[in-house]
């Protein structure tokens, strides 16, 4: 086991794996930026080092400063979270040719994942269903054949990211060839890459996601699945385990999860991702890395993923089976942001005046947070994850809606009323949710919420 790991991120992820380490016993060491000199990751390691100013680019993705505070540490290990540098294969290639080991999967699976149209190929390979579309990047023109030959509407996609970047929805033929272009000019962009891909366009699907772990033994299991329809913009707001899906489809997706892993030689922690309707279900990608929503799936199997995680990267072999785990309940996660919903959500970055977190059985806030932190406005706007767990889902969104309730936040605007909204709305109640959940109740839920 490790004796020492850095943690390559910021936030309520980085206080997260801070409460992994302390519970290994093993010595943390925090990075921080010139604007979170006063963070609480920072201040809960057992060291912490400042990697750079307030850019994101000049702190938590320079790999040469990062690489450098960890051999200056004596760090064996990083710890990437969620985000920055957690999937990037080059950062994973650096940890490796400076003998520390990189807390996730190898810098070849990462590369291959990463990569859409590759991944896409492995997953066809696997025996994994595909939405119908391309195999590979395609042209323009291309693209134009396929479209001509699948129909619309179709949706055009980054090969080389994610997050709804490098994505258009194409619903009249004489729209692609516009679309197309800004898709590729918004991937090149963002991701330094401008490939893309086609799909055929599943309408208001569920987003479902398995958590799988695996060893460097070949020990693979899956921890459940994740229902993430509930999204604004192709960012995830309302996380919840287990789903609705029958337990047929369940049964299946774990498997095709598997064997996704299995075909990859995937190691570590991971998620695959898919859409699932009335017809069936289709792989849309396989994330290499600690996801958002993890500690939903910790409340209902009792499983520390992050703990897994440590264990896997220092070569140990995974301390459960398949049989060992089982699931029990119900558990929602909420996003809670300094945002303005009233103004299209805009970032709303200011001094935390006071802050009071719910708690009692069930009821957990992963979060950074804390009465007199200054929220900084160079990064994400996430102040905390609220997470409940109850019986089952009508005993968890009572928890949920009790937990909203006695949450005290003063001096920044966040999205809480919003989520109070989702979380008494009927079609939430009601499990009558798909991805279109948020596009099509927002005026009504943002009257409610003013």
């Amino acid at each position: 086991m490790f004796q020492r790991i850095l943690i390559a991120n910021r936030g309520e992820i980085a206080v997260r794996i801070i409460r992994a380490c302390k519970a290994l016993d093993i010595e943390s060491v925090a990075v921080y930026s010139t604007a979170d000199t006063d963070a609480l990751h920072a201040q809960l390691a057992d060291e912490a080092v400042c990697v750079g100013g307030p850019s994101s680019g000049d702190s938590y993705l320079n790999m040469e400063n990062l690489l450098s505070a960890a051999i200056h540490t004596g760090a064996e290990a990083i710890h990437p979270g969620y985000g920055f540098l957690s999937e990037n294969s080059r950062f994973a290639k650096l940890c490796q040719s400076c003998n520390i080991a990189f807390i996730g999967p190898s810098a070849d699976t990462i590369a291959k994942m990463g990569d859409k149209s590759q991944a896409k190929k492995l997953m066809k390979e696997a025996g994994v269903p595909l939405v119908p579309g391309s195999a590979a990047e395609v042209s323009l023109d291309e693209g134009k054949e396929l479209v001509r030959s699948i129909g619309v509407p179709v949706l055009i996609k980054a090969s080389a990211g994610g997050g709804g970047r490098g994505m258009r929805i194409v619903r009249n033929e004489e729209d692609f060839e516009s679309a197309f272009r800004a898709a590729r000019q918004e991937a090149e962009a963002a991701f330094g890459h401008g490939g893309v891909y086609i799909e055929k366009l599943i309408e208001n699907p569920r987003h479902i996601e398995v958590q799988i772990l695996a060893d460097k033994y070949g020990n693979i299991v899956h921890l459940g699945e994740r229902d993430c329809s509930i999204q604004r913009r192709n960012q995830k707001i309302v996380e919840e385990a287990p789903s609705s899906i029958d337990d047929d489809m369940k049964a299946s997706l774990f498997d095709s999860a598997c064997k996704a892993a299995e075909h990859v030689g995937y190691e570590n922690a991971g998620t695959v991702e898919f859409i699932v309707d009335e017809d069936g279900f289709y792989f849309i990608e396989m994330n290499t890395r600690l996801q958002v929503e993890h500690p939903v799936t910790e409340m209902i199997s009792g499983i520390d993923i992050v703990k897994e995680q440590i264990r896997i990267a220092s070569e140990s072999p995974l301390s459960i089976t398949q049989e060992d785990i089982s699931f029990d309940g119900h558990a929602i996660e909420v996003r809670i942001n300094a945002e303005d919903p009233m103004h299209d959500f805009r970032p709303s970055p200011s001094r935390i005046d006071l802050l009071h977190i719910p708690q009692g059985p069930g009821v957990r806030f992963d979060s950074m947070a804390y009465t007199d932190y200054l929220i900084p406005p160079h990064y994400d706007s996430l102040i905390g994850k609220l997470i409940v767990h109850g019986r089952d889902r009508p005993d968890a969104i009572l928890k949920l809606r009790a937990a909203l309730d006695e949450i005290i936040i003063e001096g920044v605007k966040t999205n809480q009323t919003f989520l109070m909204m989702i979380a008494l709305s009927q079609p939430f109640r009601e499990n009558d949710i798909d991805t279109s959940f948020i596009r099509t109740h927002l005026k009504r839920l943002l009257s409610y919420a003013s």
